[in-house]
């Protein structure tokens, strides 16, 4: 068996370390998915009408703002108040079954992005896969409903599992009674719990890849097609497949990677605990999202317009008052 040196405490330095890069991906997570928000949220204000994909975006971008925040509580657990040496705290557990669930959540969002991509790039020539694209690209609404009512049985189901166990009072006396083998009662208890949420994101996760599969066969054909036809370089499908593509194959990397690194922490907390090793976990944790946020927003061409004129008002802005500075007889309207 795989045996880790046990890292209990960490030093002054290292928890500093890890502090202020849990307080920087926070801040760029929050700025990245915060932006994609509001610019379509403005758009809800001024009462123009959203696409399928803006509403998409915006219902992950509200997600994911709140999963950032469960990050961040869940470093300055780690920190400050969970040690290796005492069981997991009942607050730290709370926190990542949470994670879980909100992370679930997200990828049922990212799946329906995936399907409505298919939906309108792929050109089917079957009758029932056409009536299939045809539906999704007119009840995105309804889809989104849908998914938000199969996460919610997922967390029903979840937090029943975690709260209402038949032996979940005596798991929290167990806590109180920090003896060995009633710690490995609640680290099992726990752990199950944590499994039967994984669980519950199979289907979403199958889903995103039979479709993100059947948008790469799209776009082998169609670039078999070019080769016989054209060799005109400017195609408007193939860049809407390529930018949806690299939306979705950077979210299956970077989702494969936090799975794993949530997978890997559980062990580094409850047999090996190794704290080094869970902050390098939760770095990661935190960072995929962001990363993920930050491709959407290059590969959508109304956030892109959003980000440029944004740049240029702040460089305005920022010209203005140089301007206001260097010339000593502008007035101070003061």
């Amino acid at each position: 068996m795989l045996t880790l040196t046990p890292v209990i405490t960490v030093s002054y330095e290292v928890k500093s370390a890890f502090l202020f890069l849990s307080a920087l991906e926070f801040a760029v997570g929050i700025l990245t998915n915060a932006f994609i928000f509001l610019v379509n949220f403005w758009d809800v204000v001024r009462r123009q009408p959203l696409s399928n994909c803006d509403l998409i975006l915006l219902s992950l971008s509200l997600t994911r703002l709140f999963l950032h925040g469960l990050l961040f509580l869940d470093a300055l657990e780690l920190i400050y108040f969970q040690q290796m040496k005492d069981p997991l705290s009942l607050s730290y557990q709370v926190i990542i079954m949470l994670w879980m669930i909100t992370n679930q959540a997200g990828l049922w969002l990212t799946t329906c992005l995936s399907l409505l991509y298919c939906s309108k790039i792929v050109r089917f020539s079957h009758t029932i896969l056409l009536c299939l694209a045809s539906w999704i690209s007119r009840k995105v609404p309804q889809m989104l409903l849908g998914a938000m009512f199969f996460s919610s049985i997922c967390t029903l189901l979840c937090l029943g599992d975690f709260f209402s166990r038949p032996d979940f009072a005596f798991t929290t006396m167990l806590f109180i009674n920090n003896t060995e083998p009633n710690l490995q009662i609640a680290e099992l208890n726990f752990y199950h719990s944590f499994i039967f949420c994984i669980l519950g994101s199979i289907p979403p996760f199958l889903l995103f890849l039979v479709s993100s599969g059947v948008l790469i066969v799209s776009l082998g054909r169609h670039m078999r097609t070019m080769k016989v036809k054209t060799k005109d370089s400017c195609d408007p499908s193939l860049e809407a497949h390529i930018k949806a593509l690299r939306s979705l194959v950077s979210f299956f990397c970077l989702y494969v990677v936090s799975f794993c690194a949530a997978l890997i922490s559980v062990p580094l907390l409850m047999l090996w605990h190794n704290k080094i090793g869970v902050m390098i976990c939760v770095g990661i944790l935190a960072a995929c999202p962001s990363i993920h946020a930050a491709i959407l927003i290059s590969s959508n061409a109304k956030l892109r317009r959003a980000v440029e004129t944004t740049l240029l008002w702040v460089q305005s802005s920022l010209k203005v008052r140089a301007d206001h500075k260097a010339d000593p007889r502008t007035p101070d309207l003061c």
